[in-house]
């Protein structure tokens, strides 16, 4: 990705995470992070990864969000008007690296403690 690309997709990826923040009680009180968000090289096309706490269903809160992407997509256009021409087409994704992050973590746990068993 190049710079140019690298700098709206920080643009981008500041101004929806605002949005989420501001709007969790549409989205049934889920913590919505934005981990990565990937620009097209003509800046027409985002894809944009979130990362949910504070839910139960993801891919129930993912159709929530592409219900409401046209909404999202108007607020994104009045916040980034004044710095960018293009308004961006948004498609979301689940990511789960965070979900990975947190299996790994039990298991890592659960070997240190038969490790400890073992031990005594």
């Amino acid at each position: 990705m190049g710079i140019r690309q690298e700098k709206f997709a920080g643009i981008i990826q500041q101004h929806l995470a605002d949005i989420f923040l501001k709007e969790s009680g549409s989205f049934n009180n889920a913590f919505i992070t934005i981990s990565k968000v990937e620009i097209s090289p003509d800046l027409g096309y985002a894809k944009v990864f979130l990362s949910f706490l504070n839910t139960a269903n993801k891919t129930e809160l993912l159709d929530l969000i592409n219900f409401n992407n046209k909404e999202i997509r108007r607020r994104l256009a009045s916040k980034i008007k004044n710095q960018a021409r293009i308004v961006p087409e948004l498609t979301f994704f689940v990511d789960e690296s965070l979900d990975y992050v947190f299996h790994m973590e039990k298991v890592m746990q659960k070997v240190k403690e038969e490790d400890e068993k073992k031990g005594k």
